[in-house]
């Protein structure tokens, strides 16, 4: 997992396709805005887990790629 430090106002690229943007941030909260091709799904993880009961995560998967433990 790479872990980035961003200000408000900043951004990541994903893959040249996404970009995910730092809109507001307070002590208790970020707010991200996302911008992806309509075909890239973006779902938050609660409701990703709820469509998914069950199943390991996108980050939880590759946490056990990268440990080894597929």
């Amino acid at each position: 997992m790479l872990a980035l430090a961003r200000s408000e106002g900043q951004s990541i690229i994903i893959d040249g396709k996404i970009e995910v943007r730092v809109v507001k941030w307070s002590r208790s909260s970020v707010r991200l805005a996302i911008q992806a091709p309509r075909e890239v799904t973006v779902d938050r993880e609660e409701i990703w887990k709820k469509m998914h009961p069950g199943e390991a995560s996108p980050l939880e998967k590759a946490e056990r790629e990268r440990q080894g433990k597929m």
